[in-house]
């Protein structure tokens, strides 16, 4: 199929998200505060860069140029990463961590229900069908576990509500519409931002009920600029260190 470039890049920009949200769980390997949450961080980590494999591997076919998923991951500087700037934040105690992945796959998820509904790319909804599995499990995780801390002793408490309002002037973002969001919706691609962001907001309101954590205003002042290639220092960091193996020696596979 032919694709504009709108649709590639916004193929990549949500690849993007699935791989940095990856490298920035995966940095839990080792380090997790129980043996059990140690490998379920690093399982959530692999699903998200399957899903980023899959994407810019659909990216990189409909571009055509030869690219392939190693060269978008790899050879891109942090200029040209579309990424929302909420996962690129440093992980963190445990509980921002898993603040984070709640805010963020209960977004995803409803975006890829979306994807996966729509017949404008048959290759993206299949691969946004297989992405739903593993994120609905991604969100029922982090609910559970925001629940627990949230509703658990005074100190957890005030860690998840302190999480939560670091990380939620980043949460916006997600919902500012930019150039290929709004081709996407005009095609049919993807539901407009409002209608997921309703989703996405019914659903932490009652998990911060039962969790007995207070919802921060959802019209506040927000972060912005990732969508668009501005990003935090952060990213930098966290890009030289994924991308310095492959840059040291290029083209080498084994």
């Amino acid at each position: 199929m032919e694709a504009s470039e709108q649709h590639i890049q916004y193929i990549i920009r949500l690849a993007d998200d699935a791989l940095i949200q990856g490298q920035r769980l995966s940095e839990w390997c080792g380090h997790g505060p129980i043996l059990e949450e140690d490998i379920a961080l690093a399982n959530l980590a692999l699903d998200h860069i399957g899903q980023a494999r899959a994407l810019y591997t659909h990216a990189a076919k409909l571009e055509g140029k030869g690219r392939t998923e190693d060269d978008l991951a790899y050879f891109r500087d942090e200029v040209e990463f579309r990424n929302h700037l909420i996962l690129e934040l440093p992980i963190g105690d445990f509980g921002f961590t898993i603040m984070r992945q709640l805010l963020y796959s209960v977004f995803a998820l409803e975006r890829m229900k979306s994807l996966a509904s729509q017949e404008v790319d048959t290759n993206l909804a299949a691969i946004a069908s297989k992405a739903i599995k593993e994120l609905r499990y991604h969100a029922e995780h982090a609910k559970d576990w925001v629940i627990r801390l949230g509703d658990g002793t005074e100190e957890s408490h005030k860690r998840m509500q302190g999480s939560l309002d670091k990380l939620w002037p980043y949460t916006g973002e997600m919902f500012v519409p930019v150039a290929d969001d709004l081709w996407s919706t005009e095609t049919g691609l993807c539901s407009p931002l409002n209608s997921i962001k309703a989703a996405w907001a019914d659903s932490l309101a009652q998990t911060f009920h039962e969790a007995t954590l207070t919802m921060p205003d959802l019209d506040g002042w927000m972060h912005q600029g990732g969508k668009s290639g501005n990003h935090t220092e952060h990213l930098g960091y966290l890009l030289a260190e994924m991308q310095s193996l492959a840059r040291k020696h290029p083209g080498v596979t084994w």
